[in-house]
């Protein structure tokens, strides 16, 4: 379970609440992660969240990422990289 830090750390990162994150953690566990559509909704959003716009060949790249399996298990780590 992620705690109140990792939350606290990611919106002072990014700007986007606890309550946009765990809205956007339910609709990621009823949706299949290997479904190029989803990810893509997915991407959308939490680039509208974060007020980052995305290429379409960073989407493209983020996409292959999940679905070759080649994203860290480790999310406070990803965060501490990826997110400036």
């Amino acid at each position: 379970m992620l705690n109140d830090n990792f939350f606290k750390k990611v919106e002072k990162k990014t700007n986007v609440n606890k309550d946009a994150i765990m809205n956007l953690a339910s609709k990621l566990q009823n949706n299949n992660l290997k479904d190029e559509k989803t990810l893509k909704e997915v991407i959308h959003e939490l680039s509208n969240m974060t007020g980052r716009k995305l290429s379409t060949e960073q989407q493209d790249n983020i996409i292959k990422a999940v679905l070759d399996d080649n994203v860290p298990k480790d999310v406070d780590k990803l965060v501490d990289e990826h997110i400036n």
